[in-house]
């Protein structure tokens, strides 16, 4: 391997979407001299294996401050997927044909019918459908179908794609990229942050941001500063070939769900394991998913598999990212911890941490 540079202004460490997403945010800021340090290749875990859904109405149970923040983030999107797409020439692939969420048993029903009743409450887009109604929109559906919650806003990106554009986005921006290399620890001095020590050599630095996801924990530092502690959870996915397309909506139950893709890819998802770093797909993890998606839609079991993989989503304790500024550590920001909501939040993740590096540099 050639040898690192030995100093920068910013150093990001950890180049999945979050970490991708801040350094192009510091460089469109003018923030010059940011590298950003991955331990294996850019957007290869969580980010990759996700299903590249956006869907906080969908997902979220009250009307809370996560709530908003993934609403904001959410509404970034069609900006952000047509700056990279100018930047980069890479689309994305933003489908904004909605989700439809399903009610398939009678607590089923009940769930739907206070999610609508909230929702509809704080003037949130939202319609209830009848279960005849939820057929005529996608008749693909199963006939067990009770009703439905049609939500034009939660919408869907794919998500390799996006890491394409944002690693070539960074590229172009000047960012110095480093992979195959993991930072072992901060360096601390006098309550500051004076570097990071990496598998490579040392890169001096003023500011350095956590976004290493399930790789988090694994960063020492010799301060009294507390690196958060970040729980790998397993999620595997199973993906189909539906040529034509089987659905046009994301298609959402609450036990599954579905994801077509313009290429004719149907993606089925998804399973929460807590089994440490076995990032593996297991028979009853797939088992599980493909009975969870025949119950949505008993027309997909003739459909061929293509692939299944596994990605560890990175939970903290509490569920809710950790991000900002360290109080007791001048120059360390933390941007980790996104658990389900990585590609979600990564474009108001890019502009909150970014500015908070420089309104802190002013």
């Amino acid at each position: 391997m050639a040898s690192i540079k030995g100093s920068a202004n910013v150093v990001i460490i950890g180049g999945g979407v979050i970490g991708l997403t801040i350094a192009r945010a510091l460089a469109l800021r003018g923030v010059r001299d940011v590298c950003l340090v991955e331990r294996a290749g850019l957007g290869s875990e969580a980010s990759f294996a996700a299903g590249g859904m956006l869907l906080p109405q969908v997902e979220t149970d009250a009307q809370d401050d996560f709530f908003t923040l993934a609403c904001q983030s959410r509404d970034l999107y069609p900006s952000f997927a047509a700056a990279l797409n100018e930047e980069t020439g890479i689309d994305i692939e933003l489908d904004t044909t909605g989700t439809l969420y399903l009610a398939l048993t009678e607590h089923d029903q009940e769930e739907i019918e206070k999610r609508y009743a909230w929702q509809s409450r704080a003037g949130l887009p939202v319609e209830i459908l009848s279960a005849t109604a939820a057929r005529e929109l996608e008749p693909a559906i199963s006939d067990t179908t009770r009703g439905a919650l049609l939500f034009p806003n939660d919408i869907q990106v794919e998500n390799r794609r996006l890491l394409s554009a944002l690693a070539n986005s960074i590229n172009k921006l000047g960012v110095d990229i480093v992979t195959q290399t993991n930072v072992d620890s901060l360096i601390i001095e006098e309550n500051s942050v004076r570097g990071v020590q990496t598998s490579r050599g040392r890169i001096e630095c003023s500011v350095a941001v956590i976004a290493a996801g399930s790789w988090t924990s694994f960063i020492k530092s010799s301060s009294p500063c507390k690196i958060p502690e970040i729980e790998p959870v397993r999620g595997q996915m199973v993906c189909l070939e539906a040529k034509p397309q089987l659905t046009r909506h994301v298609i959402y139950s609450p036990r599954g769900y579905l994801v077509p893709r313009r290429d004719g890819r149907l993606l089925a998802g998804s399973t929460s394991e807590h089994v440490g770093f076995a990032k593996y797909i297991t028979a009853g993890g797939i088992s599980t998913i493909l009975r969870n998606a025949l119950e949505i839609s008993p027309t997909i079991a003739n459909l061929p598999i293509v692939d299944a993989w596994a990605g560890l989503r990175p939970k903290p304790a509490d569920g809710l990212p950790v991000l900002g500024r360290c109080d007791e550590i001048d120059g360390l920001f933390y941007a980790t911890g996104h658990y389900r909501n990585g590609i979600l939040l990564a474009p108001l993740t890019g502009e909150l941490v970014s500015e908070a590096i420089v309104s802190t540099k002013r």
